[in-house]
C-alpha cells in the first residue's frame, strides 16, 4: 500500500465515530435527558460557549462509578469499521489520533478500544477526573482543540501542520481544518462544517475514510 502523504490523521469522536453524540446516549441511559436537552439547545442557539457546554455535558456522569461508564462507552451506537480504518491507517503511515472535547477517561477508553495511539483536545485543572474510580465534577476543564492539536503534533515530533489531516463533524472541527494540511467533514449537519472541509462524507461505515486520505493532497493553510 502507497504510503499517506500525512504523517497523522486527528479524528473526532461525538458524532464522528459516534451516529448519536455520546453523551446524548449517556444522559439517556442515567435519566438525565432534560439536562441534556437544555444544555444542547443553549449551546445551539449560541447562549453556552463550548466551555459551559461541555462542563454541562460532563456533569451528568458526576459522581458515577467509572465501571459503570465503560459499559455506556462500549454499547454507544458507533460507525463500523473503526479497528479496521485505525489500522490501515496505521499501514499507511499514519499517526491516528483522537481530537475530541472528552475528557481524558473517554479519550482514553476510545483510543485503548481502538487502537488510537493519542488524544488530546482539552485543558483542564489539577483535580483529577476520576477519584477512587469515581467520576469527579468537571471542575475547570475546557474545550480546546486548538491547543490539543499542538500538544498532539508536539508529542509525535510534527512541526508542519500541513502533514496532519483532520476528520470531524462540528463548529470546534471547522476551526480546524483550515489550520492542517486537509478537512474532512463527517456526516455533520452543519452546512458550515462541510463547507470548512476539503472533502465531504456520509458513511456509516469508518473505512471510506482511509480511501479519502490516500487520495489526497496537502493544501497550503488557510489559517495558523
Amino acid at each position: 500500500m502507497a504510503p499517506s502523504r500525512f504523517r497523522m490523521v486527528s479524528i473526532d469522536v461525538d458524532g464522528t465515530l459516534t451516529t448519536v453524540h455520546g453523551w446524548r446516549f449517556i444522559a439517556e441511559r442515567l435519566g438525565r435527558t432534560a439536562e441534556f436537552e437544555r444544555t444542547n439547545a443553549a449551546f445551539f442557539a449560541h447562549r453556552e460557549d463550548e466551555d459551559e457546554h461541555l462542563r454541562h455535558l460532563l456533569g451528568a456522569a458526576t459522581g458515577l462509578p467509572l465501571s459503570r461508564l465503560v459499559p455506556l462507552l462500549e454499547a454507544t451506537p458507533k460507525l463500523t469499521g473503526i479497528s479496521e480504518a485505525v489500522r490501515e491507517l496505521v499501514s499507511l503511515g499514519l499517526r491516528p489520533v483522537l481530537l475530541t472535547h472528552n475528557p481524558h477517561y473517554i479519550g482514553r477508553w476510545y483510543a485503548e478500544r481502538f487502537g488510537f495511539v493519542d488524544w488530546d483536545g482539552t485543558s483542564a485543572g489539577p483535580d483529577p477526573e476520576v477519584d477512587g474510580g469515581v467520576i469527579r465534577p468537571p471542575g475547570a476543564i475546557r474545550a480546546d482543540k486548538i491547543g490539543g492539536l499542538a500538544r498532539l503534533m508536539g508529542r509525535a515530533g510534527i512541526r508542519d501542520p500541513r502533514e496532519v489531516a483532520h476528520a470531524g463533524d462540528g463548529w470546534a472541527d471547522a476551526t480546524i481544518f483550515p489550520r492542517v494540511g486537509f478537512g474532512i467533514a463527517v456526516n455533520s449537519e452543519l452546512p458550515e462544517v462541510d463547507r470548512a472541509a476539503d472533502a465531504v462524507l456520509r458513511i456509516t461505515d469508518l473505512r471510506p475514510l482511509v480511501g479519502t486520505l490516500r487520495s489526497a493532497t496537502p493544501r497550503p493553510l488557510r489559517q495558523v
